[in-house]
C-alpha cells in the first residue's frame, strides 16, 4: 500500500521553500527600504548643509564688503557699526529680500552674542536679545558651523543651522556672526511620502511574489516527493519502484537520471549508497539555480528581452549536472577497477595549449599573464590521452578561477630519464596548510564561502589524483597564502611496445 503524501506537513519541503522565499523577499524589500531611507536622507542633509552654507557665507560677505566700505574711523569700531541704525536698516532691507527668497530665519549677532539684526517671527530672536549656547559661541570662534539643533532652546523643534563669522574692523577681527536656519519638516514629509508609495508597491509585490512561488513550489515539489517516496523504498531494500517521469523539463531529466541510478542501485548496494549521498548534496545548488530563473521567466519577473541570457544559464546548470554524473561514472569505474585506459602517444604541449585557448576569454577578462609556455618543447608522452586532457583541463580550470586579477599562471613540463613532470602555477589568495592535505579528497572544497568556485562539485582534484595513479604517476599541491598555488603531476615513461597494468590501488 502506497503511503499517502502530506504535502503541507510540518516538515514539507514546498512550507520550507515558502518560508525561506518570503522570508528572503521581504528582507529584501526591508533592506530596500533602509538603503532608499539613508540614501534620500544623506542626500537632502548634504543639500540642506550646502545650501544653508552658501546662504550664511553670500551674506557675511556682503556684510563685510560694505563695512570695508565705511570711512576708516568707523568701521574700525565694532560697537559704531553696529550702532548705525542707517547701515542696520539698509542691511535688514538686504536681509528681508534674501530670506523671503531662501526661505528661511536669518540672525546677525555681534561678537558678545547680541542681534543685531534678524529676519525671522520668532519673538526669542528680536533685536537686542542676547544668545547664550553651545552653537553661539562656535559661530563665534569657527569660521563656519553646521548642526542640526535647536539653537540652545529658542527653537521648538530641531533645525538646520548653519553659522558663519563676519570679518570686519581695521584688522580684520570677528565682529560677529550670521546664523541662518531652516525647518526639517520638509524632509520628513517628502521621507514620509516615499515610504508610504515603498510600503504600498512592497506590499503589492509581495503578494503577487508569494502566490507566484507557492503556484510554482508546489508544481516543483511534487514530483520532488515522488522521489522521495521512491528513495524511501529503495532504503527499505525495494528496487523495483520508479518515478514517472512527465513533461519535458529540468524535472524529467532528473526523473530520468533518478531512475538510471535506481537501476545502477540494484547491482551494487554499496555503489547506491556513496552515489545519492553525494549526488543529493550536488544538485542542491544547481536545481536552486534552475527553480529560481525557470519561476523568474513564468510569473513574468524576467521580462521577455533577457530570457534568452537566463536560459543559457539554466543551459549551463544542466550541463553541470551532466558533468556531475560523468565524474561520478568515472569514479565509480575506476574505483571498481573497470576502467580501461587506452594508451597512446600524444603532445602533452599540445594538449596544454589547446585548454588554455578555450579559457582564453575568462584570461582575457581577469588580465591574466601566462608564463612559461614559450620555453617549453613538445613531449610525447604513452598514456590515455582524454583522461589526460580532463587532468589538464581540471588543473588549468582551478588555475583561472582562483587566480587574482592581473596576476599569473606559470606552465612548465619537465622531461627527465624516468618521467615528465608537469607543474602549474598561479598567482593569488593561496591555500591554506591545515586545508592542502584534504584537497584531493572527494567533495572537498577550499573554498567554503563558493565566493570563486560556485559552480565547482567537489570532484575535480579527486578525479585527478585516481587518473594520474592510474597512470603510475603521483600528483602533489603546495602553497603559501597570500602569494601562489602550485600543483605538479609526473608521469612515469612507458614504451608503446610494452603491456601495462592498471593501477587497482584502493582509495
Amino acid at each position: 500500500m502506497k503511503r499517502k503524501i502530506k504535502f503541507f506537513s510540518g516538515k514539507s519541503l514546498f512550507l520550507k521553500y515558502m518560508n525561506v522565499s518570503v522570508i528572503i523577499v521581504f528582507l529584501s524589500f526591508l533592506l530596500l527600504g533602509i538603503i532608499l531611507t539613508l540614501t534620500i536622507s544623506s542626500y537632502w542633509y548634504r543639500e540642506k548643509h550646502s545650501a544653508l552654507e552658501i546662504r550664511a557665507e553670500n551674506i557675511a560677505e556682503y556684510i563685510g564688503m560694505n563695512i570695508k566700505s565705511m570711512p576708516p574711523d568707523q568701521s574700525g569700531r565694532a560697537d559704531f557699526i553696529w550702532a548705525n541704525n542707517g547701515y542696520t536698516q539698509y542691511l535688514n532691507r538686504f536681509l528681508s529680500i534674501y530670506a523671503d527668497d531662501v526661505d528661511s530665519d536669518i540672525i546677525v549677532i555681534d561678537n558678545s552674542g547680541t542681534i543685531v539684526m534678524s529676519v525671522t517671527e520668532n519673538p526669542k530672536l528680536s533685536k537686542n536679545e542676547r544668545l547664550v549656547s553651545d552653537s553661539v559661541n562656535k559661530a563665534l570662534t569657527e569660521n563656519t558651523y553646521f548642526e542640526k539643533g535647536n539653537l540652545g532652546g529658542v527653537y521648538s523643534e530641531d533645525k538646520y543651522i548653519s553659522t558663519k563669522a563676519i570679518h570686519g574692523g581695521a584688522n580684520a577681527e570677528v565682529i560677529g556672526a550670521v546664523i541662518v536656519s531652516a525647518n526639517t519638516r520638509d524632509i520628513d514629509n517628502f521621507m514620509s511620502m516615499v515610504m508610504q508609495i515603498f510600503f504600498l508597491a512592497a506590499i503589492a509585490t509581495l503578494s503577487m511574489s508569494i502566490l507566484a512561488i507557492g503556484v510554482f513550489s508546489y508544481n516543483m515539489v511534487k514530483p520532488l516527493r515522488q522521489m522521495s517516496m521512491a528513495a524511501k523504498q529503495f532504503g527499505m531494500g525495494d528496487f523495483s519502484v520508479r518515478v514517472k517521469a512527465t513533461g519535458n523539463d529540468e524535472i524529467k531529466e532528473l526523473a530520468i537520471a533518478f531512475n538510471n541510478m535506481a537501476e545502477s542501485l540494484s547491482a551494487s548496494e554499496t555503489t547506491r549508497k556513496s552515489f545519492v549521498a553525494n549526488v543529493s548534496h550536488e544538485l542542491k545548488t544547481p536545481m536552486t539555480t534552475i527553480a529560481g530563473f525557470i519561476d523568474g521567466i513564468l510569473d513574468g519577473t524576467i521580462s521577455t528581452d533577457k530570457q534568452d541570457h537566463y536560459l543559457h544559464i539554466v543551459s549551463d546548470e544542466i550541463k553541470r549536472l551532466s558533468r556531475l554524473v560523468r565524474s561520478m561514472l568515472n569514479l565509480s569505474r575506476i574505483d571498481s577497477g573497470e576502467l580501461k585506459l587506452n594508451y597512446q602517444s600524444f603532445d602533452l604541449l599540445d594538449v596544454l595549449v589547446n585548454v588554455i585557448i578555450t579559457f582564453e576569454q575568462e584570461i582575457d577578462r581577469k588580465h591574466i599573464d601566462i608564463r612559461g609556455l614559450d620555453m617549453i618543447t613538445p613531449k610525447s608522452v604513452y598514456g590515455d590521452k582524454d583522461l589526460l586532457h580532463q587532468v589538464v583541463y581540471n588543473l588549468v580550470e582551478n588555475a583561472v578561477k582562483f587566480t587574482n586579477d592581473y596576476g599569473y599562471i606559470e606552465f612548465n613540463i619537465i622531461e627527465s630519464l624516468e618521467r615528465f613532470d608537469f607543474i602549474v602555477k598561479n598567482s593569488g589568495m593561496g591555500i591554506g596548510a591545515s586545508e592542502i592535505e584534504h584537497v584531493f579528497e572527494r567533495f572537498y572544497k577550499t573554498d567554503k564561502s563558493r565566493s570563486k568556485d560556485k559552480k565547482g562539485l567537489g570532484l575535480g582534484l579527486y578525479l585527478v589524483r585516481s587518473i594520474i595513479r592510474l597512470h603510475g604517476g603521483e600528483i602533489t599541491a603546495k602553497s603559501i597564502v597570500g602569494e601562489f598555488t602550485e600543483f605538479g603531476f609526473y608521469l612515469p615513461k612507458r614504451s608503446p611496445g610494452k603491456k601495462h597494468e592498471k593501477n587497482r590501488e584502493n582509495r
